[in-house]
């Protein structure tokens, strides 16, 4: 029988990479997806459509979290929260959703155990990333002894987090070495028409291309 894994996609590039990693490791894709309230919710909605099918998913949810924009405290999902675009910043930035990791991985972890499968994988960026304390390493594989004594005995899953010590530039020239579809995926905090080219995760992404000597394949306004 075939290995299969779980694959959380937002639609953004690092997932994309995780998920088609993923593939060429052999496993079937079952693709994960969180709506939940975000400010670009549904342009990325289709692009983990079209991330699923350049995996070749075998099966495909798409779950909503409407809970999240209930509970605010994030510029992502509290429209009263201005997304910053002055400059990455340091330290937790406003853009981060409490525990929405944890909380992603503890669904992604009853889907695996529905399905039977062997890993969950994650485009967590440790090193790049923006500060956010549900991205470190350490974090996920707390989270993978958790989710392991929380399920049935034979239940045995490997969180994966391919990505994790890679910076933006790396993660560029794999995506592109890999055949990732990066005019598919999304970084925009702000916008779902043209990226914003402002926000962090704009920054981020651009500066990546920039470094790996690339042209990002997306419209910016």
């Amino acid at each position: 029988m075939k290995k299969k894994a779980v694959c959380i996609i937002s639609g953004g590039m690092d997932s994309a990479l995780s998920a088609k990693i993923a593939q060429k490791e052999g496993y079937e894709i079952i693709a994960l997806h969180f709506n939940y309230g975000q400010r670009t919710e549904a342009k990325e909605l289709v692009c983990f459509r079209k991330v699923a099918k350049d995996v070749e998913a075998v099966e495909v949810y798409e779950v909503d979290l409407p809970f999240f924009e209930q509970i605010g405290a994030s510029a992502l999902t509290d429209k009263s929260i201005e997304v910053p675009t002055g400059g990455i910043e340091e330290g937790v930035p406003v853009t981060y959703v409490p525990f929405r990791n944890g909380i992603f991985l503890s669904i992604a972890a009853s889907v695996a155990e529905k399905h039977a499968a062997d890993a969950l994988f994650i485009g967590v960026v440790e090193e790049d990333s923006s500060g956010y304390p549900d991205c470190r390493e350490s974090y996920i594989e707390q989270m993978q002894k958790s989710i392991n004594l929380g399920t049935k005995d034979e239940t045995d899953l490997s969180i994966k987090m391919p990505l994790v010590a890679m910076n933006k530039s790396e993660i560029v020239q794999k995506s592109i070495e890999m055949d990732v579809p990066l005019a598919s995926t999304w970084s925009c905090y702000k916008s779902e028409e043209k990226a914003c080219g402002v926000c962090d995760s704009c920054r981020l992404r651009l500066r990546g291309f920039e470094r790996a000597g690339m042209k990002d394949p997306i419209a910016y306004q």
